[in-house]
């Protein structure tokens, strides 16, 4: 199986949002705060995991691994969400994403 893509995972969003829209609400700016804090509460539950569990655990046992992993996708997803309510590209992340890693590269030079 491929990684998958900042295109795909919104597309996978866009297809979720067209289905259960009519519950969930639409994505737009003004959804934009709510959507930040599903998306934190869902990074909570990621370092429940840690704190509960522990580190090992997320390394060594299949069954919380899963879990952890299943975690962040939720992260992942309300991030996407986060981004389609901006009209955020993913072509203006991965500009950005490499400035931010070109300037962390000489940060403390």
């Amino acid at each position: 199986m491929s990684s998958i893509t900042f295109e795909e995972m919104q597309q996978i969003q866009v297809e979720l949002r067209e289905k259960y829209g009519k519950w969930w609400g639409e994505l737009n700016p003004r959804e934009g705060a709510r959507t930040l804090l599903w998306m934190i509460g869902e990074a909570t539950e990621v370092g429940d995991i840690i704190k509960k569990q522990g580190e090992d655990a997320v390394m060594d046992d299949p069954d919380v691994r899963r879990h952890f992993i299943e975690e962040m996708c939720d992260v992942l997803m309300y991030f996407n969400d986060l981004m389609i309510c901006f009209g955020i590209t993913p072509e203006e992340v991965t500009e950005e994403y490499w400035k931010k890693h070109r300037y962390n590269m000489d940060r403390w030079d």
